[in-house]
């Protein structure tokens, strides 16, 4: 493993505003740098209570100007809602103003239900021009030809690596077909990703952007102090889970010693399926849990996100997380 990185959904936890959110990934952001950690990417979400990253080429702006050397980006944009030239126009202006430092990750679904999707004026059979649209992108970024009758401006020429996304096979498919480098959201939709990664790799195409695979696979990280604090700042992200699996939409849960009386069963199973590429406990359970996870699937690149309500204990869980990835990304030097 070659680098570890930082997903942060910039979460609203119960009993705190979008204004506390936001603050906290300001905060969280120089931290995760000085922690050694290679990349802090934040993700677009639209009509969700508990997440405040919705605006993301902002955030990231904002991220970039707290930091010194870090790369930040999207993980990512949902490019179903956005014209690519829009797109290019932010991400070029962002590669302007912070050169070498930022990344686009770019995503096939909406990241949204179908109302809000309609509220973004978006056709909702856009997905379907997802791979058209990632090579309109790449067309922006690049060197214009002579003859080029739309130019992204700032954009053309900055050469913002894109990122294919993804949770399936088709992501996999493509960014293999483009030579591009991919990442899988395993942190949450861990089910296919076995497959997805042997397609990436044995279907690679070697391209101007990228001469061999280069994956990032998704993991949470809830680490504590101890197992029993872990097991409670847990539960906040258990919860959140769980209420989206039954359709309710609202902040971060706060924490709760007995989530047997929250949840059933069945959607508890369900919950920790979703959630199985995840690493808990204290600092050695957590070491050990990464550790498992990087040496199934042999990543080039760990990213971890945990949803942990207070601040302060999420502030550590990261800490403890990067000090074993530091460990780790060590042994393959």
């Amino acid at each position: 493993m070659q680098h570890y990185s930082v997903l942060d959904l910039s979460p609203v936890p119960e009993g705190q505003t979008t204004s506390q959110a936001l603050s906290n990934t300001l905060d969280l952001a120089p931290q995760a740098e000085s922690l050694g950690y290679h990349r802090y990417w934040l993700a677009e979400h639209h009509n969700m209570p508990g997440i405040a990253s919705a605006a993301t080429s902002v955030m990231i702006g904002q991220v970039a100007a707290r930091t010194k050397t870090m790369r930040v980006g999207a993980g990512g944009i949902m490019l179903p809602n956005h014209s690519p030239l829009i797109i290019a126009e932010q991400f070029g202006t962002l590669a302007t103003l912070f050169p070498d430092r930022i990344d686009l990750g770019v995503g096939r679904a909406p990241g949204t239900d179908a109302n809000t999707a309609r509220a973004l004026r978006r056709h909702m059979q856009s997905g379907d021009q997802f791979p058209q649209d990632v090579q309109e992108l790449l067309t922006y970024f690049d060197d214009a030809p002579e003859g080029t009758q739309v130019h992204a401006i700032p954009g053309e020429g900055t050469h913002v690596p894109i990122w294919i996304l993804g949770s399936s096979l088709f992501g996999a498919q493509l960014a293999a077909y483009l030579g591009l480098p991919y990442a899988f959201a395993s942190h949450f939709a861990p089910q296919m990703l076995e497959e997805a990664l042997h397609i990436y790799r044995s279907t690679f195409q070697p391209s101007k952007f990228l001469a061999k695979p280069y994956v990032i696979i998704g993991a949470g990280v809830c680490g504590a102090d101890s197992e029993e604090e872990a097991t409670y700042l847990r539960s906040s992200q258990v919860l959140a889970f769980a209420r989206m699996h039954t359709g309710q939409r609202g902040k971060l849960p706060r924490p709760t010693h007995d989530l047997d009386k929250e949840i059933p069963d069945h959607i508890r199973l369900k919950v920790e399926q979703s959630m199985s590429c995840s690493a808990s406990g204290n600092p050695e359970s957590v070491h050990q849990q990464l550790t498992a996870i990087i040496s199934k699937y042999q990543p080039n690149e760990l990213i971890v996100t945990g949803s942990i309500h207070d601040h302060a204990a999420r502030c550590r869980s990261f800490a403890i997380a990067a000090e074993s990835l530091r460990e780790l990304a060590n042994e393959d030097d």
